[in-house]
């Protein structure tokens, strides 16, 4: 198990190379903390998934600027590009000695798609762990519901969007038992809070593991 700190020193290298990346990756890991406690999953792989989710985009510091940087659509070949950042990701990571399962499979497989259209391994169905299937609808509806340099719009009317866009791609895109634990903890209120964790322009804080991470709620952030 990596440690807090060198999970954290990882996450800044990523955030370097990707200013959207901080934020993010706080509320991407609290959104499937969430979904993984909704599913009874045991304390001990939560806390190991809280290090999956934070690292899930390692693999983007190997992609050239000109392409993560971009503000405009990706072309074809861009988009082959930036695809290898699940791969290198991945790679990176058992260079580094890292073996957990937990890890690498949320690394490599968070762009799997339910219908085995997605990268890189072209699984689908139950091929995609457990994990990696919860993820792709956090993914997509944090980057749906964000601020970007290409969109200002958060909030709950950006979540209704978001979740009848994900709805729409349940049994296609996205798996439907991920879909239906996401849309029961959002209609219950339980990810409200999340929805605007540090999606302003609150400075973020250090990464942090465990019980500590659970349910912290700052008093700094403000609902955009």
């Amino acid at each position: 198990m990596l440690s807090p700190e060198i999970v954290q020193s990882l996450v800044k290298i990523i955030e370097l190379k990707d200013a959207s990346t901080a934020a993010h990756t706080w509320r991407v890991v609290l959104y499937l903390r969430t979904m993984a406690e909704e599913a009874k999953i045991d304390h001990d792989t939560i806390g190991r998934l809280t290090t999956a989710a934070a690292l899930h985009d390692f693999g983007k510091i190997d992609i050239p600027d000109e392409v993560l940087q971009k503000p405009g659509k990706l072309t074809d070949d861009e988009f082959e590009v930036m695809k290898q950042h699940t791969v290198l990701g991945h790679e990176r990571l058992v260079q580094m000695g890292v073996d957990d399962p937990v890890v690498l499979n949320l690394v490599r497989h968070h762009h799997e798609r339910h219908d085995g259209l997605g990268y890189p391994d072209r699984l689908g169905g139950d091929r995609i762990p457990l994990l990696p299937r919860y993820f792709a609808v956090i993914d997509s509806f944090d980057a749906m519901t964000s601020i970007r340099p290409y969109r200002k719009e958060v909030g709950e009317e950006a979540a209704k969007r978001a979740l009848a866009e994900i709805h729409a791609g349940a049994g296609t895109r996205y798996a439907p038992d991920a879909v239906e634990v996401f849309s029961r903890l959002y209609d219950s209120g339980q990810l409200d809070w999340i929805l605007h964790y540090f999606n302003d322009q609150c400075p973020v804080p250090a990464f942090e593991h465990g019980p500590a991470l659970q349910k912290r709620k700052p008093e700094t952030a403000k609902p955009a």
